[in-house]
């Protein structure tokens, strides 16, 4: 999709209904299906918000970015994700949570993102934590200046979220799942699975 067609789609894009769970569960892992609302809640899980991040590339085709995170001693070492983090008091929003988060990591500032909306919330178990994810526009190509949480960055043609033939499944084994089927996308050649292949569905989905 060109660059310029993404813009005129983002009057629809705000106005269109969010697909939610339904939308998510279509890339979700089975064990993460159980998760109820009332049982997410009944988790107080801890706040945190990552940002989708749209723009032109030199030929004016529409990428968005994700990171392949540093590998550390932790639940989400070295997995492919959107640039976020958890909720902090001076952020005053979860908006303004992504926003900071994006220029740690990436190094693109606030005032070069048009945030357009937000989609449904997404609860990721192995951390209990519930992410709030954005939407965001830059009208120029970024230059990334990546911090030490990142190990790649990874700029993705949203022509290929939108191509079925990029939906995978895999098996798998996590610390808290053994010898799964996940359904995922093959982006760029990375596999995206878990939280934010679910934040990717239901982005897939508001331009289907």
């Amino acid at each position: 999709m060109t660059f310029s067609d993404f813009i005129n789609q983002i009057e629809k894009l705000q106005q269109r209904q969010l697909g939610g769970l339904t939308s998510q569960f279509k890339l979700a892992p089975k064990l993460r299906t159980r998760f109820s609302e009332e049982l997410i809640q009944s988790k107080n899980p801890r706040k945190a918000a990552v940002l989708a991040l749209f723009y032109p590339d030199s030929n004016n085709q529409t990428r968005f970015l994700l990171t392949e995170r540093a590998s550390y001693n932790g639940a989400h070492s070295s997995q492919i994700s959107f640039p976020g983090g958890r909720f902090d008091e001076t952020d005053n929003n979860l908006k303004n949570t992504a926003l900071r988060e994006t220029y740690e990591e990436v190094g693109i500032s606030f005032k070069s993102i048009q945030v357009i909306r937000q989609t449904s919330n997404t609860y990721i178990p192995p951390s209990n934590f519930l992410v709030a994810p954005f939407i965001g526009v830059s009208k120029s190509t970024p230059r990334f200046t990546p911090n030490e949480e990142v190990a790649e960055i990874i700029e993705v043609l949203l022509a290929d979220l939108l191509d079925d033939t990029n939906l995978i499944s895999v098996e798998m084994e996590t610390s808290y799942m053994k010898n799964i089927e996940v359904p995922c996308f093959k982006l760029n050649n990375y596999i995206v699975w878990g939280a934010t292949a679910m934040m990717l569905s239901e982005i897939k989905d508001l331009f289907k």
